[in-house]
């Protein structure tokens, strides 16, 4: 384990540096990263997910399954791909990993002994846990988003307490809502992993609750922007265009939609985009702290190389997927040779793995109380 010498260490480097080097957040103002950084990486990805749902529409698609294009876009580039970026956030920064080395190897060999289990028991139940643990992380991400902002906004509590409700209820809601009309013709993982005989009386009681707090939240901000003084700042423009984008994508891609190519636009690409900001500029910062790590290495590459090498992963992934799983994409992966069913209970969760750990872990290398890096 690092000792408390090498903390202290760590963070008088990083003070020293402070003035030139870069940093993960933006040192002041209402942006999380800066200006541009926050309107390409959340703007941006909600421009791109409803142009491209915008070109479904127009070609008859947007209710069908996604074509291979959207497949090699969205889910290999953007979405494997970006699960891979957890490597640069890790297991390519020595002096992080051996930070909480039991937390880092314990996740994986923990996830794939409960995933063996459950497959084991049943292939249902495997993709049905592994599921909701990815919706919980789906949400759970665009919570996070706004706590930042709302950190940054300075604002009241009641007013960070609605920004947090109504994401919640913003993503939240559409599931319930899903869940109450199965089956659609999409799943998040296969058909059938999310659990039937939900009554679809749920989310119409909700749905008050659903369209007041997102009418609620809607007034309260023009009212800030209208009335902000020195002691009630503005609201954060990046955290409106979060909040806007999350609340329009996970109701037009779930409830508005029935389709594979809708979902698919507008589930990933907001999730996954940001997501490559911020890993990108963390390994960016801490390659700075550690010259001689393999992160640094690597990023000395720039942008192109923490893509390309988390791609690289990503084709491998889904190549193993294809060839002992699937057999969808002989076109591009080749001819395959599906396995038995016991050795499935073996290499689907193993296959999973990458997918699991980055659930799992994000749900603690991100929080600025537990690491010391984001803390200074």
């Amino acid at each position: 384990m690092v000792g408390r010498a090498n903390i202290e260490y760590l963070v008088g480097a990083m003070s020293e540096h402070a003035a030139t080097a870069p940093t993960l957040f933006a040192r002041e103002g209402p942006w999380l990263f800066s200006r541009r950084a926050d309107l390409a990486a959340f703007g941006g990805s909600f421009a791109l997910a409803f142009g491209l749902l915008g070109l479904g529409v127009a070609l008859g698609i947007a209710e069908s399954d996604a074509p291979e294009w959207v497949w090699l876009s969205c889910v290999l580039v953007i979405d494997v791909t970006h699960v891979w970026t957890t490597l640069y956030r890790v297991y390519l920064d020595g002096e992080e990993l051996r930070r909480r080395i039991a937390l880092y190897v314990g996740a994986p060999l923990g996830c794939y002994f409960v995933g063996v289990l459950a497959h084991a028991f049943s292939p249902g139940a495997f993709w049905t846990g592994l599921a909701y643990l990815a919706v919980f992380h789906f949400v759970r991400q665009q919570i996070g988003w706004v706590a930042l902002y709302a950190r940054r906004e300075g604002a009241a509590a009641l007013d960070r307490r609605l920004d947090l409700a109504t994401t919640y209820a913003a993503t939240v809601w559409p599931i319930v809502w899903w869940h109450g009309h199965l089956p659609r013709r999409f799943a998040w993982f296969v058909q059938g992993d999310f659990v039937a005989g939900v009554s679809a009386h749920l989310a119409a009681w909700t749905a008050p609750i659903y369209a007041g707090l997102l009418a609620l939240w809607a007034v309260r901000q023009v009212q800030r922007l209208a009335r902000s003084t020195a002691e009630r700042p503005r609201p954060s423009p990046g955290k409106l265009v979060v909040v806007v984008s999350t609340a329009l994508a996970w109701y037009v891609g779930i409830v508005a939609f029935d389709g594979d190519f809708a979902f698919t636009v507008t589930n990933v690409i907001l999730h996954g985009v940001p997501y490559f900001v911020l890993t990108y500029r963390y390994g960016r910062m801490r390659a700075v702290y550690t010259p001689s790590s393999l992160l640094a290495r690597v990023l000395r590459g720039g942008a192109v190389a923490f893509v390309v090498l988390a791609l690289a992963f990503a084709f491998a992934e889904e190549l193993l997927w294809d060839r002992f799983v699937w057999g969808e994409r002989g076109w591009l992966f080749g001819e395959g040779s599906p396995l038995a069913q016991g050795a499935l209970a073996l290499v689907v969760p193993l296959l999973a793995l990458p997918q699991a750990t980055h659930y799992v872990l994000d749900g603690f290398i991100w929080r600025v109380g537990q690491n010391p890096v984001l803390r200074s």
